[in-house]
């Protein structure tokens, strides 16, 4: 039995009647929200407050981790709906309208961060199958054409731990894309195995063909016959390369006797070579002897008397025989340079001499010469006559004939 004559008090937000009972104010009214039995109805009205703040602090700090963290939706969800129940059977005062449509706000951010979340998990599906597409690629691609047998094998295992680091994505597309990596990889492991199978007849095939070219090149080795033998050579060098490779040691030792057949005939070449060259080095020097002859014909006084001593010297020429191919160019460039100086005084004195070229130029001269004589006599009537135009008319015409009589008279002074 509570005590008698408890007193009424009141709140912006809800009231205690004198029954002891608590109130709270709502949208749609009030509805009680408790009971006080003991002590003053300020202290009711303060201790369903405390309750009141106790479910605002906790709504606030679901807005804290809901905006600062990345708390899941679904348990975000499932803290606003406890909240939510909590704020309808809430034995508090305060503003529990604000308090629900803050949970309202919270529900309208949390839908929100679910659509970005699954969106982001759209995405990243989407790049790790891309991602996958590219490993079971690439792992295909190796099955089908890699031949580095150790950097084949390495790059698959790399391939399939690349895989595991992935997202995971929908199940028959996880499913048929591990199929085909699989695949590859088995591919790839049995093709190894088939190469490895057939190396060891591949080298014996390479032993005995080489085998052949080193019989030929060390019976060949002896000749003397330098331009087809060093071409036989080469050609062999191009079989050896297209036989393949034979076992390490037979490999070893097929191609230090097939070297050393090349060397001797080489070397022997490169002596009867050094030989020549020797020979060739003497012709040089008496061509060089013959060119200070030649160059002592310039400049050309004589055509005939040049033309004769230079036969003479071609004669010298070709009997002095071949000369070093390094040296060839110089002393050939030197000998054409003296014939076609030679050549050119000739082609001027034929010019010179040519009978029918000077009639030509003595009937130009003269022709001028009887232009100008009309031209002066024109210009002295019109002098006479004060005709200004005639006159400079004339004086141009003349001005023209006589540069073109002096070059003519020059020409004809060429022909004496």
């Amino acid at each position: 039995m509570r005590e008698a004559s408890v007193s009424s008090a009141t709140d912006p937000w809800g009231r205690v009647d004198e029954e002891g009972t608590v109130y709270v104010k709502t949208s749609d009214g009030e509805r009680a929200v408790g009971s006080w039995q003991a002590g003053a109805p300020e202290e009711a009205l303060a201790y369903f407050k405390r309750k009141y703040d106790a479910l605002a602090t906790e709504i606030g700090l679901l807005e804290q981790r809901v905006r600062t963290t990345d708390l899941q939706p679904s348990q975000a969800q499932q803290s606003i709906q406890r909240l939510r129940e909590a704020v309808t059977d809430a034995h508090a005062v305060g503003d529990l309208d604000a308090l629900a449509r803050r949970l309202d706000g919270l529900t309208e951010t949390v839908g929100k961060r679910r659509e970005e979340v699954k969106a982001q998990r759209e995405h990243a599906r989407h790049e790790a199958r891309e991602i996958k597409e590219r490993i079971v690629g690439e792992a295909e691609r190796i099955a089908t054409e890699e031949t580095h047998w150790k950097n084949g094998g390495e790059r698959l295992r790399q391939l399939v731990e690349e895989w595991k680091a992935a997202e995971r994505i929908d199940r028959p597309t996880e499913t048929a894309l591990w199929k085909r990596l699989s695949a590859a990889r088995n591919a790839f492991t049995k093709r190894r195995k088939v190469y490895f199978a057939t190396l060891d007849e591949q080298r014996e095939d390479a032993r005995r063909e080489k085998e052949r070219l080193v019989a030929e090149a060390e019976a060949m080795s002896g000749s003397t016959d330098w331009s087809e033998t060093a071409a036989a050579y080469r050609d062999l060098m191009r079989r050896w390369k297209l036989a393949g490779r034979a076992a390490r040691d037979a490999e070893e030792e097929l191609w230090a006797r097939f070297k050393g057949a090349q060397d001797t005939f080489f070397s022997a070449r490169g002596e009867a070579f050094a030989e020549r060259d020797a020979e060739l080095r003497v012709h040089a020097e008496e061509k060089e002897k013959i060119l200070a002859d030649a160059e002592r014909l310039l400049p050309v006084r004589d055509v005939r008397q040049a033309r004769q001593a230079l036969r003479a010297i071609q004669e010298r020429w070709e009997a002095a025989g071949m000369v070093p191919r390094d040296q060839r160019d110089r002393l050939e460039g030197r000998l054409r340079k003296i014939e076609e100086t030679i050549r050119g005084a000739e082609e001027q004195e034929w010019r010179r001499t040519n009978p029918e070229a000077r009639a030509r130029a003595e009937a130009t001269v003269a022709q001028l010469r009887n232009s100008i004589e009309q031209l002066e006599k024109r210009l002295t009537k019109a002098q006479g006559a004060g005709r200004e135009k005639d006159i400079r008319d004339a004086e141009e015409a003349l001005t023209a004939r006589r540069a073109w009589l002096e070059e003519a008279e020059r020409t004809l002074a060429e022909f004496s």
